[in-house]
Parts: structure tokens; sequence; C-alpha cells
């Protein structure tokens, strides 16, 4: 089981977070520098006091950021450091926020291991409308064939293979690669979807 263990990096963090102890995960979401401007990211490890977060877009250390991250909602905080391909950051909260959070966390590296009930395998569904587009964080759009369809992912026949971890939207249903196979690639949903909506985009 994962907990909350220090990291083996200490020595390149600053002291804003060594206060809090931070767990490795893979998390997606958007984020909004001081001057407006809104970018995609990956959270690579956090804390309830920071968090890593790997994007190719940087601002300056003490920065404010506004972060809207899957699965945790939005963070507040100003950037730490600086590194390539990302920066961290501080998470400003109340105790009672941070205990909350510190939670929410420990839920996330560990829902896998535990098989928590939000993280069952979902029943899959073979949709009547099964060929359709999905496109990717840079614009590129695919033709695809959906093999089946649950309320946490998708198996989808295409002749591309884009690396694990990338964005990519089926419909407006924002999810991940999480998986390779001959015909195609799995996709996690980053939200649940509901049987309305998975119906409501099959009748498309």
């Amino acid at each position: 089981m994962v907990g909350f263990a220090q990291t083996n990096n200490a020595h390149e963090l600053s002291h804003a977070e060594m206060q809090f102890q931070s767990v490795e995960v893979t998390l997606f979401g958007r984020f909004m520098m001081q001057d407006k401007r809104e970018f995609p990211c990956q959270i690579q490890s956090m804390s309830s006091g920071s968090a890593t977060l790997i994007t190719p877009h940087v601002g300056d250390v003490d920065e404010r950021i506004i972060a809207y991250v899957d699965h945790v909602g939005r963070l507040e905080g100003k950037i730490l450091r600086v590194f390539h391909g990302g920066f961290a950051m501080a998470v400003n909260a109340t105790s009672h926020k941070r205990d909350k959070l510190a939670a929410k966390i420990t839920w996330i590296a560990n829902r896998h291991e535990l098989s928590l009930p939000e993280d069952r395998r979902h029943e899959r569904i073979a949709p009547t409308r099964n060929v359709t587009q999905v496109k990717l964080e840079d614009g590129r759009a695919y033709e695809v064939r959906i093999i089946d369809l649950s309320l946490s992912g998708a198996a989808i026949e295409m002749t591309v293979r884009p690396a694990l971890g990338t964005l990519m939207w089926l419909g407006n249903m924002r999810g991940r690669v999480v998986r390779h196979f001959d015909e195609g690639v799995a996709i996690e949903f980053a939200i649940l979807q509901t049987h309305d909506t998975l119906r409501d985009y099959i009748a498309q």
C-alpha cells in the first residue's frame, strides 16, 4: 500500500516542499498563470502542501498559479521552483483542507491496490455507432472504431499508438492512454461517466 513517504530527492526541494510528505501520482489537469493564460499539465507528485507539474509552459518563481486537477479539484498557490519540463508549486490551504487533501491523495495512490468500489472494472458496452474521431491535445484527429465503452474508459481501434499518458478526447470525454494492444489503445476517462452521457454520445 502506498502512503506518504519522503522523496529521495529532498536535497533538490525547497524548504516549503519538504514540510509535507509527497507521493507519486499520475493526474491530469490545467493551470492558469497570473496573466490568465491556461495550459494543460500532468501532476507527477503531490502532497497536501505542494505539487510537481509536468508542462512545457513554466512561469517565474513566486508567480501565483491556480490549477484544476482531475479527481482533486482546484489548487491555489505559487511557484516554488522551476526545472526543465515543469515546476513545483506550493498549495495554499487551511489545515482542515490540507487534511482532506491528504486523505484524497492517499486514496488516489492506493485505489488500484485496494480495489475500492469506485475503481472496479465497469460493465463494457458495445456501441451501435462505433466509427468516430478522437482528438489529441496538439489538434491532430484520427478516425477510429470504438471496440467497447464503459463508465470509466474505452478500447478503441486505431492505426497510430499515442504514448502512454497521452491526453485524448473521445467526443467530449477527456481521458488518457493507459494501455496499448494489437488493434489500438485503451483510454481511461478523466471523470467517471454516467449511463446517460454514454447513451447521449452513442446516439449522436
